[in-house]
């Protein structure tokens, strides 16, 4: 699952992203990648491991949510359930 964000570019700023996905890991667990920064340059990184599934998701739709309420926009969303 992945959704992307944009916040549009600004008088002297690039457009700003983040970019959330969930993926599944040898642990039997799953680890939500977020990623963000200004368009065109190297980002930041952080993965959160989670025992299951449900709390993953719900993880990643509390940030999409937080990021949503700074100004951010859905780009791109894939594997939606």
């Amino acid at each position: 699952m992945r959704i992307y964000m944009q916040i549009l570019p600004g008088d002297k700023s690039p457009p700003r992203f983040y970019h959330l996905h969930l993926q599944e890991d040898l642990l039997e667990g799953w680890t939500l990648i977020r990623e963000w920064g200004y368009q065109g340059a190297g980002g930041r990184m952080i993965r959160d491991h989670y025992p299951d599934r449900e709390s993953a998701e719900q993880a990643m739709m509390d940030v999409r949510d937080a990021q949503l309420k700074k100004g951010y926009r859905i780009v791109f969303m894939q594997g939606q359930t």
